[in-house]
């Protein structure tokens, strides 16, 4: 249930992405690479709802808020609709994210209610194996539904899946949050949180890896669309690959979940983020060697892979650290973290995205830059805890 609450951000990202040329086209012919803002615009939205569905979950509960971010959810895709222009499809787009910061926010909490540590860690690992399966089949679901209906109707697929999906846990997820452990909604105690949240050095490095991780993840993912149409001329069969590339990295959650409790996250986030820099050199490396075609696009393939095998062995991990003192204002604590990550991660990846220029290598470039940035913080994060001990 949890799984397929979090599914609603991977669904509403990536069902969106084969229809990204042809919202180009349509609304903005001028400059179709402006289409790339109707992902980033959610995800902008996602990481400012995300600093106000935490509190209000620990002050309401967690199932009311749920409900209240999908009711939003639900009316901004139905505006989406039915926009005429890209600026309102992207003021859409925005408030659809904030509605489905209360599933992102309160799936964390509800996880962080029951359990902690490398346990948390370890079914947050089964959260993200759907929300890596999910891609695999969203772009595909996608195509087909265009295919019907043009772009416009992939938003009532939006508004039926968060209804089913909200229908399930109103049905059978009892509250988590007893009204004794409610905390409430005062504007000093808040205040009182978000420092606590700010005061361990250990957080505040967690964030800034989880802020580089994502930035990777939405850069790639706002990029892909037109890497596959416009470098290697393969836009009718982008669901395909992008769906097969997303179910082989699928496989990372599952490897997560079994090494995790063995091995410990830290050092799982630092080796996957170490094999990144080498991925991202090679794939850099051979672009500018010239390889031809076919190679060179197996190759960005096989890149591609890495990146969201990546996401399954660091994201679940680094949340999971950043959390770990901050059992107590659990709520407060997904807010600020899942906030302060998305949005800065937001401000790292529109950057890369606009800078395409018909090749992958200022999307390598950028990915290659801040995943030598997320392997220094993690060193640090090392000797922080180890001068705490």
């Amino acid at each position: 249930m949890m799984a397929m609450m979090f599914a609603t951000i991977a669904f509403s990202i990536d069902a969106m992405l084969p229809a990204l040329h042809a919202i180009g086209t349509e609304l903005s012919p001028d400059n179709i690479n402006e289409a790339q803002l109707v992902v980033t615009a959610f995800i902008l939205g996602m990481g400012l709802g995300t600093f106000v569905t935490g509190p209000l979950s620990d002050t309401f509960g967690r199932k009311p808020v749920v409900v209240a971010g999908a009711a939003l959810y639900i009316v901004s895709a139905a505006l989406a609709w039915g926009a005429p222009t890209l600026e309102l499809v992207l003021a859409a787009r925005l408030f659809q994210g904030i509605g489905t910061s209360a599933p992102r926010v309160v799936t964390l909490a509800i996880i962080r209610d029951l359990f902690s540590g490398r346990e948390m860690a370890r079914l947050m690992s089964f959260v993200m194996i759907v929300f890596t399966l999910v891609p695999a089949l969203a772009p595909l679901l996608g195509d087909a539904i265009m295919s019907v209906g043009g772009w416009r109707s992939i938003f009532p697929a939006f508004i039926f899946f968060s209804g089913v999906s909200t229908l399930w846990l109103m049905l059978r997820l009892p509250e988590p949050l007893p009204r004794a452990r409610r905390r409430p909604l005062r504007p000093r105690a808040l205040a009182s949180a978000v420092a606590e949240v700010f005061s361990y050095p250990s957080v505040r490095t967690s964030i800034l890896v989880q802020t580089l991780c994502y930035g990777m993840l939405f850069a790639t993912i706002s990029s892909i669309q037109q890497v596959y149409e416009l470098t290697f001329d393969r836009a009718e069969t982008f669901p395909l690959w992008f769906g097969v590339c997303a179910i082989l990295a699928g496989s990372s959650s599952f490897l997560n979940a079994f090494l995790v409790m063995r091995l410990g996250m830290r050092f799982l986030v630092t080796a996957m983020l170490t094999t990144q820099i080498g991925l991202s050199a090679a794939m850099i490396t051979i672009w500018l060697a010239g390889v031809p075609e076919p190679a060179l696009f197996y190759v960005f393939v096989i890149w591609q892979v890495g990146i969201f095998f990546q996401a399954g062995l660091t994201l679940g991990n680094v949340n999971a650290l950043a959390m770990e003192p901050l059992g107590h204002v659990a709520g407060m604590a997904a807010s600020v973290i899942g906030a302060a990550s998305t949005v800065l991660s937001v401000l790292l990846a529109v950057p890369v995205g606009l800078a395409f220029d018909g090749t992958p290598l200022p999307l390598a470039t950028g990915v290659f830059v801040y995943a030598i940035l997320a392997t220094v913080l993690m060193v640090r994060l090392r000797r922080i805890e180890a001068r705490a001990i």
